[in-house]
C-alpha cells in the first residue's frame, strides 16, 4: 500500500506541474485615458491650496469633522442594506472564484467497497454452488484536465478579476453612501434653517399686519394696505407648512440611508452650526481617475474579458483528461492488507476538436468583442469621472463669489426694507413698496441658505468624485 500511494503522489505532482502552463490570453495593456492630461482652467476654476490633501488619501472620518455627522455615517455603514448587498456580492464572487480555482487541482476521492453474491452451480464456472466475495479500498483521481494550453488558468484569472471588481463595487457603494448620508444630513440642516427663517418672517409679518390693521381702523391706511399686509402673513404660513414637510421628508430619507432610526441628538440644528469640512486638492487626472473605485472596477472587467480570450483560444487545442486510481482489492476482507493485494488503474483521454460547426471560432470572436466592449466601457468610466470632477471644480471656483454677492444682496435688501418701512410710516410711499422690500429680503435670505448649502455640499461632492478614501 505504501508503494502504491507513493506512486500516486508522484503522479499527482507531475500532472499539477504539467498544468502550470502560461495562458493564451493576449498581453494586457491599460488603454490610454481619453481625457485631457490636466483639469480645465479658466474664470470658473479657482486655484487650490498646495497643502490640501488628496481625497483618496483622506479617510472619511478625517474629512467630516462634525461629531454628530460622523456618528450618523457610522450608523449607515453598519446598517445600510445596499452596502450589505455589496458586501454579500463580494462573498458570492469570492466563492465563485474558489470554485473556478479548484479546477486547477486534481480532485482526489477515497472509496471503500464490498460485495457478496450467490452463484448457482448451473452458472458457476466450477459447476458448484459458489458464494464469491469482493472487497476493495481505492484512492483515485477522476476526469482531471491537464491544463497544457491554459484554458482553466484563463478562466481562473477571469474569475479573480471579477471578484476584484466586486470589491471595487463595494468601495464605490460605500463612498456613495457616505456622501449621500452627508448630503441628506446637510439638506436637513438647511431646511431646518429655512423653517426657522419662515417662522421669524411670519412673526415679523404678523406684527406688521397688526400695525397696519390698527392704522386701517383709525382711517390712516386703506383696506388695500391691510390686504397686502395679510398676504405676507399667509405666504409665510405656506412656507412654514412646506418646510415642515421638507424636514420630515429629509429625516425619512436619512433614516432610509442609515437603515435605522437616527437619534434626535445626532440631528443638525441648522446649517450655520455645522462644523466646516476640509478643503481638498484635485490632484492630477492621471493619478486621481485611476484611484476611483468605479474606474478600477471597469478595468477589472476589462482584464476579465481579456482573460476569457485565452480560454477561447485554448478551446482550439486538444484537451487531455486523466482518470487514475490506486488501492487494494481482495476476495476476502482479511486479505486486503496482505501482500499482492495492490490494484491500480490509469486511463488518459485525449479530445481533439475536428469539427464544431464554427462553435470555437464564434466563441473566440465573441470573447474579442466582449473585450472591445469592456475597453469602451472603461474609457467611458474615465470620461464620466473626468466630467464629474470638472463640474465640481467649476462650481467650487464660483461659489465664493456667489456667496459674497448674495450676502451683499441680503444686506442691501435689509436696508431697503428698513427705509421703505420708514417712508411708509411717514406717508411718503405706499405699502406696496414695503411689501416688495419684504419679499426681496425674504427671497435673498432663502437664496443665501441655498448657496451656503451648495458650498458645503460641493466639498462633499468633491470628496466623492475624487475617489475619497473609504
Amino acid at each position: 500500500m505504501k508503494r502504491t500511494t507513493t506512486g500516486l503522489g508522484l503522479l499527482l505532482t507531475a500532472v499539477v506541474t504539467l498544468s502550470g502552463c502560461a495562458t493564451m490570453a493576449p498581453k494586457y495593456s491599460r488603454p490610454a485615458a481619453p481625457v485631457a492630461p490636466a483639469w480645465p482652467t479658466g474664470p470658473a476654476y479657482a486655484k487650490t491650496e498646495a497643502k490640501a490633501p488628496l481625497a483618496a488619501d483622506l479617510a472619511w472620518s478625517d474629512f467630516f469633522t462634525d461629531a454628530r455627522l460622523t456618528q450618523v455615517i457610522d450608523l449607515a455603514l453598519k446598517n445600510n442594506r445596499n452596502l450589505r448587498v455589496a458586501v454579500l456580492n463580494i462573498e458570492r464572487f469570492r466563492a465563485q472564484y474558489q470554485i473556478q480555482r479548484s479546477q486547477l487541482f486534481p480532485t482526489v476521492n477515497a472509496s471503500a467497497s464490498g460485495s457478496a453474491q450467490r452463484v448457482p452451480a448451473s452458472l458457476s464456472t466450477s459447476g458448484q454452488l459458489a458464494y464469491p466475495h469482493q472487497y476493495g479500498l481505492n484512492v483515485g483521481v477522476s476526469s482531471y484536465e491537464l491544463d497544457l494550453f491554459g484554458r482553466i488558468q484563463s478562466l481562473n484569472e477571469a474569475a479573480l478579476d471579477q471578484y476584484l471588481g466586486q470589491e471595487q463595487a463595494r468601495r464605490a457603494t460605500q463612498i456613495s453612501l457616505i456622501s449621500d448620508v452627508a448630503e441628506n444630513w446637510l439638506l436637513l440642516a438647511a431646511d431646518l434653517e429655512r423653517l426657522r427663517l419662515s417662522r421669524e418672517t411670519l412673526a415679523a409679518n404678523e406684527q406688521s399686519y397688526g400695525l397696519t390693521k390698527r392704522r386701517f381702523e383709525l382711517g390712516v391706511s386703506s383696506e388695500l394696505d391691510l390686504r397686502q399686509a395679510e398676504t405676507t402673513v399667509q405666504s409665510a404660513r405656506v412656507d412654514i407648512a412646506r418646510y415642515t414637510s421638507f424636514v420630515a421628508q429629509d429625516r425619512n430619507a436619512l433614516e432610509l440611508l442609515t437603515g435605522s432610526p437616527v437619534p434626535d441628538d445626532l440631528l443638525p440644528k441648522e446649517l450655520g452650526a455645522v462644523a466646516a469640512l476640509k478643503d481638498l486638492s484635485p490632484g492630477v487626472p492621471s493619478d486621481v481617475l485611476q484611484r476611483r473605485p468605479d474606474v478600477l472596477q471597469a478595468e477589472n472587467q476589462l482584464q476579465a474579458a481579456n482573460a476569457n480570450i485565452g480560454a477561447a483560444r485554448a478551446a482550439f487545442f486538444p484537451r487531455i483528461t486523466l482518470t487514475t486510481g490506486a488501492g487494494l482489492g481482495s476476495n476476502q476482507l482479511s486479505g486486503l492488507f496482505k501482500g499482492g493485494a495492490g490494484v491500480w488503474s490509469f486511463a488518459p483521454q485525449v479530445s481533439v476538436p475536428i469539427f464544431t460547426g464554427g462553435l470555437n471560432t464564434a466563441n473566440l470572436q465573441a470573447a474579442k468583442l466582449d473585450r472591445e466592449i469592456s475597453v469602451a466601457q472603461y474609457e467611458k468610466a474615465i470620461q464620466v469621472a473626468f466630467r464629474e470632477v470638472a463640474d465640481a471644480l467649476a462650481q467650487r471656483g464660483t461659489l465664493e463669489e456667489q456667496l459674497s454677492a448674495q450676502q451683499a444682496l441680503v444686506d442691501a435688501a435689509a436696508a431697503t426694507r428698513k427705509l421703505s418701512e420708514a417712508r411708509y410710516q411717514q406717508g411718503v410711499d405706499s405699502y406696496l413698496n414695503v411689501l416688495d422690500s419684504e419679499r426681496s429680503l425674504y427671497a435673498a435670505q432663502q437664496n443665501l441658505i441655498t448657496l451656503r448649502l451648495s458650498r458645503i455640499g460641493n466639498l462633499v461632492t468633491l470628496y466623492k468624485v475624487l475617489g475619497g478614501g473609504a
